[in-house]
């Protein structure tokens, strides 16, 4: 038997249940079991939580951790063996113990340690291919990153200073305005300090010397894709990544045109690692940066598994600052 964060019924944080349930087993030759060390905490899950997201129920949360191999399947073994460290991006990380397909296993550097492990697999690539892939991000770009202070906003804001490009962030106070400046960004927008995110655009533009932006990375949704779209210069794309303030509604596709044929897209990492090979290539990457000092975990928060649910108030509550990992017991 093993402990687990499980979902019977959809709804707030008091429908995560931290009970024992049956530790997996090996079924498929391609299996790997892994004891979890850390694990990842994103939006999605709580999407997954509340039903916003749909999954079969009853069914246990989360989509990346890092830990140690435990068991492998025959085929499996032949890339990874019983005491690998690794990471890996799939379903039912809130737990003690996760079984997860090989192609979604990766063995962490021997100069990575459990924390980064699980905190790159899920956010790691999907900055990764939003600068990578999604708007080949380069010197010669702006872009506006909406809440640079969260998770997935500093691994962005990092990965464009990489590029080189010019980083346009918002937070909501002096503390995450301070996380970002650290991180590179260039300009700061503070909306809570007499800046009206109604009129962001507006400001946006004016603090880029009159220029939209080339592309945004939007993962607030419902109150912010507006400003977002409206901050974009002809031809400039909007990529729409969370809903942490709520789902952005239907849009009218004329708002693209009339504002200088703009594009948009609303794009799941699943896809962008479909291919054979995408997801070790980006994962390689991704740790490179780690390795070169260039990516950096900066104080992530630890919350225990069994507390998950503090987690999730953190995260929707608006107020978490960068990752935040959960820890099984004994380890």
């Amino acid at each position: 038997m093993m402990k687990a964060i499980r979902v019977s019924s959809t709804g707030g944080v008091e429908k995560m249940i931290y009970e024992s349930i049956v530790k997996p087993t090996i079924t498929k030759e391609t299996d790997v079991i892994i004891r979890n060390h850390y694990i990842g905490v994103n939006f999605i899950d709580t999407y997954h939580r509340s039903g916003l997201y749909k999954l079969p129920l009853p069914f246990t949360l989360g989509r990346e951790g890092s830990g140690v191999v435990e068991e492998v399947g025959s085929v499996a073994a032949n890339k990874f063996k019983v005491g690998d460290r690794v990471c890996y991006f799939s379903p039912d990380s809130y737990a003690d113990y996760t079984l997860v397909p090989e192609q979604l296993v990766f063995k962490l550097p021997d100069s990575v340690d459990f924390k980064s492990g699980a905190a790159y697999p899920l956010q790691g690539m999907t900055g990764h291919y939003l600068v990578r892939s999604t708007f080949k991000l380069e010197s010669k770009h702006t872009c506006l990153i909406q809440a640079g202070a969260g998770g997935l906003g500093q691994i962005l804001i990092q990965m464009a200073k990489i590029l080189g490009a010019k980083v346009i962030t918002t937070v909501s106070t002096p503390e995450k305005e301070e996380i970002c400046k650290k991180l590179g960004a260039d300009v700061i927008i503070n909306y809570n300090q007499g800046n009206n995110l109604e009129e962001l655009a507006k400001l946006v533009k004016q603090l880029n010397d009159g220029n939209g932006v080339d592309v945004v990375y939007d993962g607030v949704g419902a109150s912010t894709w507006k400003q977002s779209l409206l901050s974009l210069k002809p031809l400039g794309m909007l990529c729409l990544i969370g809903n942490a303030s709520g789902p952005v509604p239907p849009i009218d596709p004329l708002l693209l045109s009339t504002n200088g044929s703009l594009f948009l897209t609303r794009p799941t990492l699943a896809h962008y690692i479909a291919e054979k090979g995408s997801m070790e290539q980006r994962m390689t990457e991704i740790f490179s940066w780690v390795e070169q000092g260039k990516l950096v975990l900066s104080n992530p928060t630890i919350i225990d598994l069994e507390r998950a649910s503090d987690a999730h108030n953190l995260l929707e509550g608006r107020a978490s600052k960068g990752k935040i990992l959960l820890k099984p017991a004994d380890i």
